[in-house]
Parts: structure tokens; C-alpha cells; sequence
């Protein structure tokens, strides 16, 4: 996918605290960008454990399994 077929290229409404994040707001980066690294954005996780910065799969199944 290019990503000018982004339809979310940017929001104002991304969950991400990591102040530095170059994605900030473009999730399709962002969803790449993770996926890549074989974990999920913060996007998928509550406020509370996506200031942990732990976004395995581990995680997510351990917090919504």
C-alpha cells in the first residue's frame, strides 16, 4: 500500500505517548511500521498499558485474552 492510498495518512485522535514517534498520527505508517516488528501499535491497547511500551502480541493476548 502507498501512502497516498492511506485514508488515515493523519488524525488528531492517535493514542500514541511516545512523544518522539515519528508515525504520530499516520497509522498506516504506524500499523506498518509495527506489524514489521512483530508487535501491534498502542492503538490497541488501553491508555494504561500503552505507556508500557509493550506492544507483543504476548501483551495483547495477556490483557484482552
Amino acid at each position: 500500500m502507498s501512502q497516498s492510498a492511506c485514508p488515515n495518512q493523519e488524525t488528531d485522535d492517535c493514542k500514541c505517548t511516545y512523544a518522539g514517534c515519528p508515525r504520530h498520527g499516520r497509522c498506516c505508517e504506524c500499523l506498518a511500521y509495527h506489524l514489521a516488528q512483530k508487535e501491534l501499535p498502542g492503538c490497541c491497547f488501553s491508555a494504561e498499558v500503552e505507556k508500557t511500551y509493550d506492544r507483543s502480541f504476548a501483551k495483547f493476548i495477556e490483557v484482552c485474552g
